[in-house]
């Protein structure tokens, strides 16, 4: 059974990571996908893997933060396919820093590409599933919409993610269109590799399920509110964090 047969899935952030495991899954599960990234190479392995799968990819280099590159990258999606049914909102960057070390231009970034892109990319998507009637946008967010120490930017990013997700979920409902948010928790990407080893031990003891999670982990999230089974879930954020939100102070 595929559950997105002929569907056409746009997944920003790609190349790597979340967005190439959400990708790979979405192709899975039958649909054809837009693989987008500023990383070249990391595109074109992610599109390999697609067309691997029996589906068609369609490589996209545009940078989603960039207000008219958003536009161009979904009608050239439409160009391709004809559609886009599913938009994953995925591509984001941090710039860690205490907040009086935080550099202005590293705040703007962040916000740039972590809450710009997703507000960019929706509208252009927005528009066009509102004149067919249907479609689902989810946008990654991140356990930090909590508050995170040394991530005021990437926080307040994606708080504003969640914000936009809820917003648009009341806005596009009336059009067919559902929108949901995935907050990841502590996930094995290039991102959290970056971590020192003693802070990633300790994040893991933290956490109740005892493990890292994998992007697949958030990837299968993804796919289901993608699909017919999630088909009256819209403006709801999902956490997928081995329950490292749960409780006061996390695992004793």
């Amino acid at each position: 059974m595929q559950p997105l047969a002929d569907r056409v899935a746009l997944v920003t952030g790609a190349g790597r990571g979340i967005g190439a495991a959400t990708a790979r899954r979405l192709a899975a599960d039958g649909a054809d996908v837009v693989v987008n990234d500023i990383d070249a190479d990391g595109a074109r392995a992610t599109a390999a893997a697609v067309e691997a799968l029996g589906r068609r990819a369609l490589v996209s280099l545009h940078d989603v933060a960039q207000h008219a590159a958003a536009g161009e990258l979904v009608a050239r999606a439409i160009d391709g396919f004809g559609r886009v049914d599913v938009l994953v909102n995925n591509a984001g960057i941090t710039r860690d820093a205490l907040v009086h070390k935080l550099d202005e231009r590293d705040w703007d970034e962040v916000v740039r590409v972590d809450l710009k892109a997703p507000f960019s990319v929706a509208q252009a998507c927005a528009r066009h599933m509102a004149a067919r009637g249907r479609g689902r946008i989810v946008n990654i967010a991140s356990l930090a919409w909590l508050g995170n120490v040394g991530q005021a930017a990437y926080a307040a990013a994606k708080a504003g993610v969640i914000g936009l997700t809820r917003t648009l979920a009341l806005e596009l409902g009336k059009r067919g269109i559902q929108v949901n948010a995935v907050a990841p928790g502590f996930i094995d990407t290039a991102m959290t590799r970056k971590v020192p080893e003693p802070i990633r031990a300790q994040f893991i003891r933290k956490i109740p399920l005892g493990r890292i999670g994998e992007p697949g982990d958030i990837a299968d999230v993804v796919a289901f509110l993608a699909s017919d089974g999630a088909r009256y879930i819209s403006g709801q954020v999902i956490q997928v964090d081995g329950a490292l939100s749960v409780g006061v102070g996390g695992a004793f």
